[in-house]
């Protein structure tokens, strides 16, 4: 009966200690999140006229244009901002991934940042590529406001057509 009370103790040493094994991973959880929460990564167009922020998820959180948007045909601009806004996206969930696998590490036997770069060259026709260099990553610089209930920017508060 010794033997097997000793055997019983050390299976039961060996789950606490595994219980504390993923205790310590999913220990930085919460600061995960907070870095995923306020990441953003910033991408300027190759002819520097477009600029767009993306956050976490690949949120647009900024877009802007410059003065020599306005002389570039509206098609051609309009193919700027969207492959900008992609390459925004593309770069806040390779940050995001990165985040992820800092956190966890090889824990799961998953490299995140490897599955979103052949995910991206899927979907855009690409080679999987490592992170965009062009794409910066910064800290946001202003805090979010919240439109006035009259600003007519706000159209999170529904329809974006006016009734007549």
């Amino acid at each position: 009966m010794s033997a097997q009370m000793d055997e019983l103790i050390a299976q039961f040493q060996n789950f606490q200690s595994k219980v504390r094994q993923a205790e310590a991973r999913f220990a930085g959880v919460g600061d995960m999140q907070e870095r995923i929460a306020r990441l953003e990564t910033t991408v300027t167009s190759p002819d520097g006229t477009v600029t767009v922020t993306a956050g976490a998820g690949g949120t647009i959180t900024d877009l802007r244009l410059t003065a020599g948007a306005t002389r570039v045909e509206a098609g051609q601009l309009a193919a700027t901002i969207m492959n900008t806004i992609r390459r925004a996206a593309a770069g806040a969930a390779q940050q995001q991934a990165g985040i992820v696998d800092e956190t966890f590490g090889d824990a799961f036997g998953v490299d995140v940042s490897a599955q979103v770069r052949e995910a991206q060259a899927e979907a855009f026709g690409t080679a999987a590529a490592e992170p965009a260099s062009e794409a910066q990553p910064r800290q946001p610089s202003r805090s979010a406001r919240r439109p006035a209930a009259g600003d007519d920017d706000d159209f999170d508060q529904g329809p974006i057509l006016r009734r007549s």
